[in-house]
């Protein structure tokens, strides 16, 4: 059912074509954006524009009319912003005034106008060619209101980016971020790549997979819950410095700080280790901080971030002991380990029936959401990461990062396993994990560990959650505000 603003539009648009006029438009072409006018002209004085005669042409829609007599105001919204127009029926003449007359909010128009300045001080374009080019047939929600229903926002995306500067802002600040973090890996000798999105077997993160199905080939694959293998088989290759940004897909729940498929940056780098991919990401923060937004603290949801200096860097374990006073160096015991999640009311699930998930656990609980300033979180247990190189000094543990910010984790990085008969063994132990329940374990890539026994240099990998980067710097509370399209559900 339309509502009567709807049928006034659409009556309106029939009158177009009464009239001749495609309601729809062709090609205009505008030689300037609404910010570069007013900037260029805002400090010239009003009594100046006597011997200005600069004439532009601008196009976008309607947000604004005041229509009286024979002149009126409106306003136009491009992409970088709006512009007053005044028209006149002196200067553009009775048809085209009148055509102007049956204009709504929300319809796209061009302006051929010469710019002037208001007794208040506005910088204007004064119309002397006034084109309709598209009728909107949908009213747009209210000036002051937009959409208030924010699934409504993420679901209609479009109207969102009409009536929200702060959307447009980040839809525009995004790709700016991505571009620098491109510009950065390639001045520091990284080579992009991409790789398959299809794969037959389930590796290189912990995750549950989307499952779909070749038809020509009758088996089932999986959307990549990770980039890790396919580059780690190029440094195999001789590739030495690589990375790739792309989608990758984990069918899990959705919250603010998750969605299903969300883009991820791995890379990897021979001949390097875990302190190196720590420069490197501080580097990089710090590059985009500085050549994005000029600034390196942001105000990320109650707190001012610092991006600048040298960042904290501390083990899982001390982080614990820090906080809780157990120290799970000294921890031999499973027995004991498991007595000491009981008294702190730690679930501890079947797979997880270990020390080094035990101590997972007690981070999770007792230390994540309190490193709010950038911190390399080190020393994974190897329990938990089975890709991951043994430390040399404790081989319980493995050399791993995980950057976190904000109580949030950022970045997850490794010295790389690259022993094709240790990588193997790990690879069996996810199997038992997987017969145990856990639904997130890897399979055994054999065509992986062939191409270790090659020989794969040593070498540091990162991958950095660009969403979550990119609302750092966006300084965005949801996912879903740096995500244009994220997954919704069907509207009811």
């Amino acid at each position: 059912m339309k509502s009567e603003q709807e049928l006034v539009r659409r009556g309106k648009k029939d009158e177009l074509v009464s009239k001749g006029i495609d309601p729809f438009g062709h090609r205009f072409d505008k030689d300037a954006y609404s910010l570069e006018i007013k900037e260029k002209y805002q400090d010239v004085s009003h009594d100046e524009f006597e011997n200005i005669n600069d004439v532009y042409t601008v196009a976008g829609r309607i947000m604004f009319i005041r229509k009286m007599g024979k002149a009126s105001f409106f306003s136009i919204q491009d992409k970088l912003g709006k512009i007053q127009i005044y028209i006149s029926i002196n200067d553009v003449g009775e048809e085209t005034y009148g055509l102007f007359k049956t204009a709504d909010i929300g319809d796209i128009v061009g302006v051929k106008g010469r710019v002037m300045k208001t007794g208040t001080g506005e910088v204007t374009l004064k119309c002397l060619e006034y084109t309709h080019l598209v009728k909107a047939l949908r009213p747009l929600p209210e000036k002051f209101h937009g959409l208030t229903d924010i699934e409504e926002r993420y679901r209609r995306r479009y109207v969102d980016l009409i009536m929200n500067e702060d959307a447009k802002r980040i839809a525009f600040e995004r790709p700016k971020i991505i571009s620098c973090i491109r510009n950065f890996m390639d001045n520091n000798g990284f080579t992009e790549v991409e790789t398959p999105v299809l794969t037959n077997l389930l590796s290189g993160a912990a995750a549950r997979p989307f499952v779909t199905h070749h038809n020509t080939q009758d088996m089932d694959m999986y959307l990549r819950i990770a980039l890790e293998v396919p580059l780690k088989k190029l440094l195999v290759g001789g590739m030495e410095a690589v990375y790739e940004i792309g989608r990758v897909f984990r069918n899990e729940g959705m919250d603010p700080k998750h969605n299903p498929e969300f883009t991820l940056m791995e890379a990897y780098l021979a001949y390097s280790d875990l302190e190196g991919m720590m420069d490197l990401t501080e580097s990089l923060f710090q590059t985009i901080a500085k050549e994005v937004y000029g600034k390196t603290i942001f105000h990320w949801g109650e707190n001012d971030i610092d991006l600048s200096g040298k960042w904290q860097r501390i083990s899982m374990v001390e982080a614990i002991k820090k906080e809780t006073g157990i120290d799970f160096k000294q921890i031999t015991s499973l027995d004991e380990a498991l007595k000491l999640a009981n008294e702190h009311q730690i679930e501890v699930l079947k797979h997880q029936e270990s020390i080094g998930h035990i101590i997972n656990l007690f981070f999770e609980k007792y230390v994540e959401e309190t490193l709010i300033q950038p911190t390399f979180l080190y020393g994974h247990p190897i329990e938990i990461s089975p890709l991951t190189k043994k430390n040399k000094d404790d081989p319980r543990f493995v050399d791993r990062f995980e950057l976190f910010i904000g109580g949030k984790e950022f970045a997850n990085a490794y010295t790389e396993l690259n022993d094709p008969d240790d990588q193997l063994e790990r690879f069996e132990e996810q199997l038992k994990e997987k017969d145990l329940g856990n639904d997130e374990a890897n399979d055994i890539d054999m065509d992986f560990i062939e191409a270790l026994e090659y020989g794969m240099p040593p070498a540091g990998g990162i991958g950095y959650g660009i969403d979550r980067l990119c609302m750092l710097f966006t300084e965005s509370e949801s996912i879903r505000d740096v995500i244009l399209f994220p997954t919704m559900k069907d509207r009811k």
